[in-house]
């Protein structure tokens, strides 16, 4: 069963304002079924970027063998068809690795009720900004830097950092690139893994109003 949750943020800025904004979430509220979902959702993703990228060549596959090696009757030698048959050197790989794509299946909403739950999961490390950079005209990664400092955040390496933007700019992306431990992602590519392995949350305005669209 799922239930309606309402979250208010205090929103930061750099200067001494500060201002709430509320979210109304679709959570679960059985922790059991909190739990099932959020690892369902995150087998989902972790199956979905597998590659396997062993990949070897089938007789068809493998360059030349066109041509019979010898006449079918008359030499004394046993028939073949082709120098790229699996039995001989240089040949086809029978039964060989061959290059896959995994997927497995989840329902849309059992996916947005996982993210769902842990965003409110994650509340007390969730931190509600105005805006980053907005002034910024060149990439600067100094720059963001001090920018998250007056945020109270200090890059660690025991520490990652999730940054939401409504829209991941070109300044954005080259100013932030370089940092460690600190991904940053649009509110709509938001996922469970990226929720999960993030120890502190920054969400701009813009991305909090179009988090539940």
């Amino acid at each position: 069963m799922s239930i309606k949750k309402e979250l208010i943020y205090k929103s930061s800025s750099t200067t001494t304002e500060t201002c709430s904004q509320n979210i109304e979430l679709k959570v679960s509220n059985e922790n059991e079924k909190q739990m099932y979902l959020i690892h369902r959702a995150l087998k989902q993703q972790l199956t979905k970027n597998r590659v396997r990228n062993a990949h070897s060549k089938t007789r068809s596959e493998v360059r030349g063998g066109g041509k019979k090696p010898w006449k079918q009757k008359g030499t004394g030698r046993a028939r073949a068809g082709s120098s790229r048959s699996p039995l001989w050197k240089g040949g086809g790989i029978i039964f060989g690795p061959r290059q896959k794509l995994y997927k497995s299946k989840i329902n849309k909403k059992e996916k947005r009720l996982a993210i769902n739950t842990m965003i409110v999961n994650k509340f007390n490390q969730t931190i509600i900004i105005s805006n980053i950079l907005k002034d910024l005209i060149k990439p600067n990664t100094q720059t963001a830097i001090a920018e998250l400092n007056k945020f109270g955040i200090k890059i660690k390496k025991t520490q990652n950092i999730l940054l939401i933007v409504n829209k991941k700019t070109t300044i954005l992306h080259l100013s932030f690139r370089n940092i460690q431990h600190l991904e940053l992602i649009e509110v709509h590519s938001l996922n469970i893994l990226s929720l999960l392995k993030a120890d502190i949350i920054m969400i701009t305005n813009s991305a909090l109003k179009n988090m539940n669209k």
